[in-house]
């Protein structure tokens, strides 16, 4: 394809122009004047397909640098949106109604963006939804006023439950117990409603209420613990030159059962299958120490927990790490962690430095993660018939997970822990 002197000028100053599609549909049709370029070469230069390259190609060769352009929309102007006094009061009022009327809290909250001006793009950005949506609900808002904002009657049977009874039920769950008990049921809530418990059921679910789920939480009273949290993360992050960093803790009492009938396996269309009764053969302690950096674990089996099996294990530790570095472990607030013998021994090798978490967080040692898939992967659905089993059943798990060699990565800075906190 041969270009004028004029339309390459005029492609020349549309490829530069900062309306992007307009830009990029100029640089097709100069690569696709360029000798020796094809389609298929020219849609590859610019990661497009090929069919996207013949369409503006056809439609330059038809109207020039004019057939470029995107063709002007059909339909008229956006319709102006005019909110009252009186209006802006009661959406308002309905955007306040989150917690029992989300939906029109929500298209309240539409109409207040557009009336500030803003454009449909605008408020879907702000609110986290589409354009299409808001220009629905800015249109029903104009035709309709306030009144559009809610659902119209739909067809079939008519409702049973008016929105007042809905928001009664929805309001009394969140705000209100029923004598002498903790929480609702869906029964007692029918019963004061004067509704079916089915009903409240579809309401709860409605508005994602589960009055008989309880989740429990535990702040931790340490003094240090802001200072805790960004000494041990930034270990994580940020682990000290000429270092290495081990993350330990004991899993005290791992018991060795053993099912008191054989497991029967799993089959098509059936899973594996115990008994629920079992057979007690002993207890095992596990130390284990995880290497923040490569991931590989240390491990020691104890019959206790005590000061001294902690100082034997920090002998392996040290054993096991080249001379020249130095060791910081992360560890629990264990007495047997603080004990005078242990700080006898911290005093003789001075490159090893304790970094304790704050009281009740467990979930900043990362060792804790590599316990929880021991337990889920080797220890759940094990039987084991001895101690000596159960050991060997552990040492299998860590000698297959140091093989692979991965580390957790911690990922969340201190700043993010705590403002969460």
């Amino acid at each position: 394809m041969e270009l004028t002197a004029t339309q390459r000028v005029a492609l020349e100053e549309l490829r530069r122009s900062p309306r992007k599609r307009l830009a990029r549909r100029a640089a097709m049709i100069l690569a696709v004047s360029a000798e020796g370029m094809t389609h298929g070469g020219v849609a590859a230069e610019l990661n497009t397909v090929e069919a996207t390259v013949r369409r503006w190609r056809r439609r330059f060769e038809a109207d020039g640098v004019s057939g470029l352009r995107d063709a002007p929309r059909s339909g008229g102007p956006k319709a102006e949106l005019v909110v009252t006094s009186q209006q802006r009061g009661e959406l308002e009022r309905l955007a306040r109604r989150v917690r029992t009327n989300r939906h029109i809290a929500f298209r309240a909250k539409v109409v207040m963006g557009c009336a500030e001006g803003l454009s449909n793009v605008a408020v879907a950005a702000r609110l986290r939804t589409s354009p299409g949506t808001v220009g629905k609900w800015r249109k029903r808002f104009i035709a309709d006023g306030v009144d559009g904002l809610f659902d119209t009657p739909r067809p079939g049977a008519p409702r049973k439950i008016t929105d007042a009874a809905v928001e009664d039920i929805v309001v009394k769950t969140l705000e209100t117990k029923p004598k002498g008990r903790t929480h609702w049921s869906t029964r007692k809530m029918a019963e004061q409603a004067g509704v079916s418990h089915t009903t409240v059921g579809r309401i709860w679910r409605t508005f994602g209420l589960q009055p008989h789920v309880v989740k429990s939480f535990k702040f931790s009273d340490d003094p240090l613990f802001v200072e805790k949290v960004r000494d041990i993360v930034g270990l994580y992050l940020n682990p000290p030159a000429g270092a290495v960093v081990f993350s330990f803790d004991e899993k005290p009492q791992i018991q060795a059962l053993e099912r008191a009938q054989p497991v029967l396996p799993m089959d098509f269309g059936q899973p594996e299958r115990r008994t629920h009764n079992y057979v007690r053969h002993g207890t095992s302690d596990l130390f284990a120490a995880l290497n923040v950096a490569t991931g590989k674990i240390v491990a020691q089996h104890k019959k206790q927990h005590r000061a001294v099996d902690f100082v034997a294990f920090l002998r392996v530790l040290d054993a096991q790490v080249e001379p020249h570095l130095q060791v910081h472990v992360i560890l629990d607030n264990l007495s047997a962690h603080k004990a005078p013998v242990v700080k006898r021994w911290l005093a003789r090798h001075p490159r090893f430095h304790f970094h304790f978490t704050p009281t009740y967080s467990a979930w900043l040692n990362l060792v804790e993660r590599f316990f929880g898939l021991l337990t889920e992967h080797a220890l759940k659905r094990g039987s084991h018939t001895s101690v000596q089993q159960l050991k060997s059943a552990i040492d299998d798990y860590i000698d297959a997970h140091n093989e692979e060699g991965r580390p957790f990565v911690w990922t969340k800075t201190a700043d993010q822990i705590l403002d969460t906190v």
